[in-house]
């Protein structure tokens, strides 16, 4: 190659290379405007008491008022408890219905995947609007069909009782969260090296044997994805609550989000929130990366 030759070459690449910075560039300009900016801010501003009249620095006093928040404590803990109970339920579920619709014909499994996947691609206003119906104390459906059985013998308030509210909240998520694991589930069967199946069913092998030592290695890297994806969602449930139980009754399906978003736009009690979301973002990514480090071992990328 001579060194003219060599010259234009790398004339082309650095060509090339501009290009493709130019294209990136409005991306990473609404990012850095809409999410690093807005990001540093949070942080800055969580060390002051930051209210509608107010700027002025206080350290860490928003951190440690928020251990001593009583309504803060019960949002973490019904977080918790949303996050523990959805994310194995909904990758468990996924995988199950998965693993069933991917040997049926290609028409059914088409069908069960875009029953599945309607919810999400439903308005959340619209859903809400359904469950909200089908909870109803006088006319809901729940409670009728209930009643008709003879399991209950008075109409129940689902959503305004302390002790079932947060469990329809559960109700309402799961069945809008299992949508996309499903159709990953799918897909990713459907990569599964067939030659390796094949030996498997010629060894005599059982179905729960071959799925165990060869499907489920092959799919842990999507399982992965859908564990951390799941738990990111569930800790940010907002919608939900926002939409039909207000954080009611006294708290009891409030969570991390909702209390978040009522300090700041309710209360304006802006650096209180912004510490809440910080402490927010540090708890997911425990969380994200215990997961990572638990499964990484089985990961193949």
């Amino acid at each position: 190659m001579t060194d003219a030759t060599a010259s234009n070459k790398h004339k082309i690449q650095r060509h090339q290379t501009v290009v493709s910075y130019l294209f990136l560039l409005p991306m990473m300009l609404f990012f850095v405007a809409f999410v690093l900016i807005p990001m540093g801010m949070g942080i800055i501003t969580s060390f002051f008491n930051y209210t509608m009249n107010k700027f002025d620095f206080v350290g860490l006093k928003n951190y440690i008022d928020l251990f001593h928040d009583e309504k803060f404590l019960i949002s973490v803990r019904n977080t918790v408890l949303i996050v523990v109970t959805s994310v194995p339920l909904v990758t468990i579920f996924s995988l199950w219905v998965a693993a069933l619709i991917y040997d049926a014909p290609q028409p059914v499994t088409s069908l069960f995947r875009g029953i599945f996947f309607l919810p999400v691609v439903t308005g959340t206003v619209a859903v809400v609007v359904v469950w909200k119906w089908i909870f109803d104390k006088y006319s809901g459906i729940l409670n009728w069909f209930l009643m008709s059985l003879s399991f209950i013998d008075t109409n129940i308030s689902w959503l305004g009782n302390t002790k079932t509210a947060i469990w329809c909240i559960l109700a309402i998520l799961f069945t809008t969260s299992i949508g996309q694991p499903i159709i990953l589930y799918v897909a990713a069967l459907g990569n599964v090296d067939k030659s390796m199946l094949e030996a498997a069913e010629v060894d005599g092998a059982s179905r729960l044997r071959t799925f165990w030592q060869i499907k489920w290695q092959a799919i842990m890297p999507t399982t992965l994805y859908v564990v951390v994806i799941t738990t990111i969602n569930s800790f940010q449930c907002f919608a939900l609550i926002q939409l039909l139980t207000s954080g009611g009754p006294v708290y009891s399906t409030s969570t991390v989000m909702y209390y978040l978003y009522q300090s700041a736009f309710s209360l304006y009690r802006y650096g209180y929130a912004n510490a809440m979301g910080v402490l927010l973002a540090i708890i997911i990514g425990i969380f994200s990366l215990a997961q990572f480090k638990v499964m990484k071992g089985n990961v193949d990328y």
